[in-house]
């Protein structure tokens, strides 16, 4: 017993120390964040910070792990619940998908953590190694079950995949770090869309809808 009220209040002393650290570098960014502020918002001791994490940077790390974490399952919910509801065809449900991801790009912590102070903070690798994480696997899944629909040709899915996920990638980016986001977040979303329009078969059979909007 003694053991399992230890075990939780470490999990909660660490569970602070992240909501405290994601509000922080959400409102004011990892620069202007210092420690002091986090233990106090936490309400921990300065000691617990670094009982549970090498330094700022180390939080932070786990911060943005987190938040990516969050927006990639809400997105797949999203999109799945998307797909029941309105059942067009695999290609158009990808090209829904990637719409609702630039949209996440200009909401939230997600631009702000993930693609503003990200790179900046940890270096680039790390936005690839989420990208790797969290979107390719499921890329290659939808463009796989287009392939078997006829709307796209048969091709490579890895190299398919991963060009298509540079594609998104670097519009997320842009449209983040935009001087005015909704503007870019709306020009992104057309190029995007008419790229991937123009991987579609002509003849391809056509669901529900003809594609996604892309609020241009």
């Amino acid at each position: 017993m003694a053991l399992t009220r230890r075990a939780q209040h470490v999990a909660d002393t660490r569970g602070a120390l992240v909501s405290a650290a994601r509000e922080l570098f959400a409102e004011r960014g990892f620069a202007g964040t210092g420690t002091e502020e986090i233990v106090a918002r936490a309400r921990v001791t300065r000691g617990a910070l670094y009982h549970h994490f090498r330094d700022k940077k180390d939080l932070f790390r786990a911060v943005m792990d987190g938040v990516a974490r969050e927006a990639a399952e809400a997105l797949v919910t999203r999109e799945l619940t998307h797909a029941q509801e309105l059942p067009d065809e695999p290609w158009d449900q990808l090209r829904h998908g990637f719409q609702s991801f630039l949209d996440v790009c200009t909401t939230g912590d997600f631009q702000r953590i993930v693609l503003i102070d990200g790179p900046a903070v940890l270096g680039q690798d790390v936005w690839d190694q989420l990208v790797d994480e969290h979107g390719h696997g499921l890329l290659a899944e939808w463009l796989r079950k287009a392939m078997a629909n006829g709307e796209i040709d048969e091709l490579p899915v890895a190299p398919l995949a991963r060009l298509l996920a540079a594609l998104i990638s670097e519009a997320s980016l842009y449209t983040a770090r935009a001087d005015d986001p909704e503007t870019a977040r709306r020009e992104a979303g057309a190029v995007v869309d008419r790229v991937l329009a123009g991987l579609r078969r002509a003849d391809a059979p056509h669901g529900a809808g003809s594609g996604p909007g892309t609020r241009v």
